[in-house]
């Protein structure tokens, strides 16, 4: 029976001789986010599942505060932990907060920094792996639809997307387009066309 994996979770008690692994204090444990066979002892990397890195932002709603510590639900196989000292201000449950990743810990849980509570407005869901050209070069994408649309974005590279005022629907049609046509020539264009913008200055 395979069962998904991600990043430091302990596959054995004991060392194992698999990619995509490592062996601490004699247990094996997965780097990679994939599906281990234990019966066949074998891990297969799963592509196109968000991994975390230190610096990224992040989108999340708050799933349980408490006094020290809240527990950020990312839409992804990892939980956020916001840790007292690394906030300010109140955080209550459902939430929705912009945070910073700080470090993956070896229990598989984001260590999140510097969150801000994003009042209002709506999350939708895109393939992280989208998200590079949902933001385009040096953000050009992105900014281009927010003036479009005159939308406030914000966007998490574990694929939420956190939209608020402005023509929210218009907003929303035009980054599932780009999810869908991301590999098509002429895309930047196409979005222009479709927000109103010039992309005189607002090439990729």
């Amino acid at each position: 029976m395979k069962k998904l994996v991600i990043p430091g979770e302990m596959l054995s008690d004991k060392p194992l001789r698999l990619d995509h692994t490592v062996v601490e204090n004699g247990k094996t444990c997965s780097t990679v986010i994939g599906l281990y066979d234990e019966s066949a002892s074998s891990l297969i990397p799963v592509e196109g599942l968000w991994y975390p890195r230190p610096g990224e932002k992040v989108i999340g709603i708050v799933e349980e505060a408490k006094l020290n510590t809240d527990l950020i639900n990312l839409n992804a196989p990892y939980k956020g932990l916001i840790i007292s000292k690394f906030t300010e201000g109140n955080i209550v449950n459902n939430d929705i907060i912009e945070a910073t990743v700080k470090e993956l810990d070896k229990t598989g849980t984001i260590i999140l920094i510097r969150p801000r509570v994003l009042y209002g407005g709506k999350l939708l869901a895109v393939k992280p792996s989208k998200v590079p050209r949902i933001l385009g070069k040096g953000e050009t994408m992105i900014k281009m639809i927010g003036e479009g649309t005159k939308s406030s974005i914000s966007v998490g590279t574990n694929g939420l997307i956190w939209l608020k005022g402005g023509d929210y629907d218009l907003a929303t049609n035009v980054i599932m387009r780009i999810q869908e046509e991301s590999h098509v020539p002429g895309l930047t264009e196409r979005i222009a066309k479709m927000v109103g913008v010039s992309t005189q200055q607002n090439r990729e």
